[in-house]
């Protein structure tokens, strides 16, 4: 046994760890196997040359979670690449103006943002986890690529909602402002129904004495009532507002094609 380095005298020898062909070591630290600490030493013991001849292995809780995350993250560029293109294509198809589909995708990210902000704070800083009943730790990779999935696709989905009204009214000959009213008070309170009746379902995952449910539960939740509510009353119509009639923007030829492959509701 050794302790910072050093034998410890008369320690007594451990069982099961050696083999005629393997030779097995155990490295403990006072610090969370989740934390950054624990994921910084096995990056340390990895870089360990070993002798001539000798393959080292890394096992155990904090290995796994960082073989996990480097799993995760490898193919993470490519998921949000597909999404994100995806959702520009099909929010174009359907409004006609490349700005539109580039605002939706800005506030989705800021719903998702603000989202995991919070997160960090209950999960990761504490704040309510006595309340809750979990001890905070890292967030969970996996968990946070599924939340991102999810709150992007309900994002999306209240946005077609809200700018199928909006769209109906600026063909119509209304101006911007107009349409974003009208667009508004004939979506709102159905996606304002909508939203909490599903952050309903979700909150009820924190009921469950599991912190991977619990974060879940909460993550989506808080998700789609500040997508609902911040970013669809406040964000969007601001944006509108902002941009004016430069909403509708679209170069000759993208409408051309907009014009054969549009999206359309009749």
């Amino acid at each position: 046994m050794f302790v910072d380095g050093g034998p410890v005298p008369d320690a007594p020898p451990a069982q099961g760890m050696s083999a005629p062909s393997a030779e097995r070591l155990t490295v403990a630290i006072d610090a969370d196997p989740r934390s950054a600490a624990a994921q910084d030493l096995v990056g340390d013991v990895r870089a360990v040359t070993p002798p001539a001849g000798v393959v080292t292995l890394v096992g155990g809780e904090t290995a796994t979670l960082v073989d996990s995350l480097d799993a995760v993250s490898d193919r993470l560029p490519l998921a949000a690449g597909l999404i994100v293109l995806t959702t520009l294509v099909i929010l174009f198809l359907f409004t006609g103006s490349i700005v539109q589909p580039v605002r939706a995708v800005i506030s989705n990210v800021l719903t998702f943002g603000a989202t995991l902000g919070l997160l960090v704070l209950v999960f990761q800083e504490g704040y309510g986890s006595s309340l809750l009943g979990f001890t905070p730790i890292p967030l969970d990779m996996a968990m946070i690529v599924l939340l991102f999935c999810i709150v992007f696709g309900l994002s999306t989905d209240y946005e077609v909602f809200m700018m199928s009204r909006i769209k109906e009214r600026h063909d119509a000959g209304a101006s911007v402002e107009e349409s974003t009213i009208y667009g508004l008070t004939h979506t709102g309170r159905i996606v304002t129904v909508a939203a909490a009746l599903i952050a309903i379902v979700f909150f009820s995952f924190l009921t469950s004495q599991v912190s991977f449910l619990q974060l879940f539960g909460l993550g989506a939740g808080l998700a789609i009532l500040i997508d609902a509510t911040l970013v669809r009353g406040v964000l969007v119509p601001a944006s509108m507002r902002l941009l004016g009639r430069w909403s509708w923007y679209a170069p000759k030829a993208l409408k051309r094609v907009h014009g054969r492959v549009g999206l359309r509701e009749a």
